[in-house]
């Protein structure tokens, strides 16, 4: 790899400039600016390069070749022979150049009809920070939703998408729970889609638009507020935060301040899964000091179940066991165990909040 005093490329150098997209046009590095304005000709393919503007502002001289592309490595080696030349490289990529140039490098000016091989070296302007892929999401999100772009993604609407989201966080899980890890990749990126997806529509919205900008923008503010510990002082004033414990009770201090609600299973929701909704409304209950007893169910005898399990079986298994006969008497008496065990929920939500005002 060469250095950056192209002043002593002889008897010609060629330097391969690459920048990306993501990054705003004319934040070249140092070693990009220095090989631009020391170059004896510096070429573009493109002329609308996004670069352009502001290398001409910058007063690099760019001069445009309109050459085909299986000539083009022929070409800037002719013109790199005995001078310094820039290249820069197209949003493409400029597919098949790096080949050509190297078959030039190893079979010489004889066999390529070349001047001279110049001295070849690939000089990165500017790098993808973390994250930079995200922005590709978002072009893309808009590309299908814009005018021209994909009917079936146009006409959907907060609401239709809702099952897919449900069913993409379900498959997630699964995922998870799998140790999956190529499933897992694959479905966090149809999760973050849902996200994209319905930030996007909410854009088109009349009255009350928003952005995915503007929904980072909120989880950022909110996560910086409720890490105080992290990020600093809150309206809880010095929060030390030495345990996970720690971090999760001054989490709900926080969230219970910030959302200003007036019981610890508001905002609980309702519409996730019946098992899932009765653990977390005993979890916000026995967080919040209150020790209350499921509702009393009219009395029936209790579930006869053939044992499946060993007797070393785990309490997690005994109870993963007596809930599915349980589910199953349900469903043979024609009863809906979800539906049933979401009615016995409620009815517990309802029961905290008595409780509290008893306290």
């Amino acid at each position: 790899m060469a250095d950056h005093d192209i002043t002593s490329a002889l008897p010609g150098r060629l330097v391969l400039l690459s920048s990306t997209h993501r990054i705003a046009p004319g934040l070249l590095s140092w070693p990009a600016w220095e090989a631009l304005r020391g170059a004896d000709r510096v070429l573009v393919g493109d002329p609308a390069h996004p670069q352009l503007p502001y290398l001409r502002q910058a007063g690099v001289d760019v001069e445009v070749l309109d050459v085909p592309p299986y000539a083009l490595g022929r070409t800037l080696a002719q013109a790199a022979s005995g001078a310094v030349v820039v290249w820069i490289g197209g949003a493409d990529g400029d597919p098949g150049l790096t080949d050509s140039l190297a078959r030039i490098a190893v079979e010489g000016v004889a066999a390529t009809g070349v001047d001279a091989v110049p001295e070849i070296e690939l000089l990165p302007g500017s790098y993808d920070l973390p994250g930079a892929r995200l922005l590709d999401l978002v072009a893309v999100m808009d590309r299908l939703r814009s005018p021209g772009g994909c009917p079936w993604d146009a006409q959907q609407t907060h609401e239709s998408l809702v099952k897919y989201l449900v069913e993409e966080s379900f498959e997630l899980v699964e995922a998870i729970e799998e140790g999956d890890r190529e499933m897992l990749r694959e479905e966090l990126g149809d999760v973050l889609l849902q996200v994209l997806f319905h930030s996007r529509i909410a854009e088109e919205h009349p009255d009350e638009p928003f952005s995915v900008d503007d929904v980072a923008g909120g989880i950022v503010d909110k996560l910086t507020y409720r890490h105080p510990h992290v990020f600093g002082e809150s309206s809880l004033g010095d929060v030390p935060a030495p345990t996970a414990e720690h971090v999760e009770a001054n989490w709900e201090e926080l969230k219970a301040a910030e959302k200003q609600r007036d019981s610890v299973v508001d905002g609980v929701p309702l519409a996730q899964p019946a098992l899932s909704l009765a653990a977390k409304l005993h979890s916000r209950a026995r967080k919040a000091g209150l020790h209350v007893p499921p509702p009393t169910a009219p009395p029936t005898a209790p579930p006869t179940a053939t044992p499946t399990s060993p007797p070393t079986a785990t309490a997690a298994d005994e109870f993963g066991d007596a809930l599915l006969a349980l589910a199953l008497r349900a469903q043979e008496q024609d009863v809906d165990p979800e539906a049933a065990l979401r009615a016995a929920a409620r009815r517990y939500r309802d029961a905290i909040r008595q409780a509290e005002k008893r306290n």
